[in-house]
């Protein structure tokens, strides 16, 4: 699955899970850097399903006539 596929819930069980494996240790160095890189892939993902949700917010909350956003 495609990481711009992936909901917020997943991409947060992910990262939570690839930060649980860190956690752990007992990694070789190129498994940490390769699940680092994917805990920051994931991230971007969650980062982006919040910016979204919070442009959402701020167009629903929006009093009429009014340009400033709440946010």
């Amino acid at each position: 699955m495609a990481d711009e596929k992936l909901t917020y819930e997943q991409a947060r069980d992910q990262l939570t899970d690839v930060v649980r494996k860190l956690e752990a240790g007992g990694l070789t160095l190129e498994e940490s850097l390769a699940l680092w890189e994917r805990g920051e892939k994931l991230a971007e993902v969650c980062e982006e399903w919040l910016e979204g949700a919070r442009a959402r917010l701020a167009a629903a909350t929006k009093p009429e006539g009014d340009a400033a956003a709440p946010f």
